[in-house]
């Protein structure tokens, strides 16, 4: 797939996220993704727009058939595009030119479904981006210097309050207008429980809209200092899993692949 210094590819990506490659090659972008701040910001464009995506099939075509992944809504897609074009009468005399029609149609097909994913992607209005993973360009989680022993001393883990002009700069970074606090909250990616750092490069709208929303990375936060309080995990080990990936770090430590329901 790619050697030590090179980047996945868009495709890769895409596969990976999808789940449709190999054990071996998702170690390997997992890995690279772990490392690179540049991939990691690429990945979650992806995610952002197929979910934006997800939602528009949601709302627009929910007389189609319910699909699992992005692939599949594309399929499902065409398949009503190529059934629409079929019925409407034409007959072609040769094999020739009904094969030609019928490529001819499913490229127009394909071109009209990405041009409304671009659209959806570039397009993101007020309220309705839905970001329960934040952006490494913006968000990389800043950090305070402070050892284990330090962190745990203190009882009291509640979150400081994040200010209203500094919620509005977090809001404005992420392209999200007129936001309106019941639908994000202003999260702290490397909570300062573990020694986050109260700074914009640590902060980040996350959605309540999500089945991966604040709580149930609440409930993370408390695993972790947990452990780390425990000695059962290294503080500095910690604060990089949140970091790069919170969710797949969930996942990790609840041995689970969705949020729990007490979650």
């Amino acid at each position: 797939m790619e050697n030590k210094h090179s980047h996945p590819s868009d495709e890769e990506l895409l596969l990976h996220l999808d789940g449709e490659t190999s054990s071996n090659v998702s170690k390997g972008v997992q890995a690279h993704l772990a490392a690179c701040w540049e991939c990691r910001a690429r990945m979650h464009d992806f995610e952002c727009a197929i979910t934006e995506f997800t939602h528009f099939h949601t709302r627009e075509f929910e007389s189609l058939p319910s699909s699992k992944g992005p692939r599949a809504l594309l399929k499902a897609q065409l398949s009503e595009l190529s059934a629409g074009k079929a019925n409407m009468g034409f007959h072609w005399p040769f094999g020739s030119q009904r094969r030609a029609a019928s490529v001819a149609l499913t490229s127009l097909g394909v071109l009209v479904v990405a041009l409304l994913f671009v659209f959806l992607f570039l397009r993101r209005p007020a309220n309705a981006a839905v970001v329960w993973t934040p952006n490494a360009r913006l968000t990389p989680g800043a950090t305070v210097l402070a050892d284990q022993q330090t962190i745990c001393a203190f009882d009291d883990v509640n979150n400081k309050a994040v200010s209203t002009t500094l919620q509005k700069r977090v809001f404005e970074e992420y392209g999200i207008r007129e936001a309106e606090p019941k639908f994000y909250e202003v999260d702290y990616l490397v909570t300062p429980a573990l020694g986050g750092a109260d700074d914009i490069r640590n902060l980040w709208p996350h959605s309540y809209s999500t089945a991966w929303n604040a709580k149930v990375k609440d409930d993370l936060e408390d695993r972790l200092r947990q452990m780390v309080c425990h000695g059962e995990l290294d503080l500095r080990q910690a604060q990089k899993e949140i970091a790069t990936d919170w969710v797949g770090t969930y996942k990790k430590y609840f041995h689970t692949d969705k949020p729990l329901p007490v979650h």
